[in-house]
């Protein structure tokens, strides 16, 4: 399959499954928003793409309540933790 037509269909699927998790995904402890982006291994962004789920700060998994852990992956689309601080409105 062509890498961008495998890439469109990742967008696509991973934009369904965003739109039936986000609510559910925007109640765990921590989480400021979720979108679809490219994950991050080490920093460095990949060609993977997958649902993006942001927060202020990343915890270990022991450290949260079990109903709290955001999953690694939904419906087969991998999910992405991605530190991106606390957002702030300005006058």
């Amino acid at each position: 399959m062509d890498n961008h037509l495998g890439q469109q269909n990742a967008t696509k699927k991973a934009i369904s499954v965003k739109q039936a998790y986000q609510d559910q995904l925007m109640t765990l402890k921590n989480v400021m928003g979720v979108g679809v982006g490219f994950r991050k291994k080490g920093g460095v962004r990949t060609n993977e793409v997958a649902i993006v789920v942001m927060v202020n700060e990343k915890y270990l998994p022991e450290q949260l309540a079990a109903q709290d852990l955001i999953p690694t992956e939904i419906e087969g689309v991998p999910v992405d933790v991605q530190v991106v601080g606390e957002f702030k409105a300005f006058d």
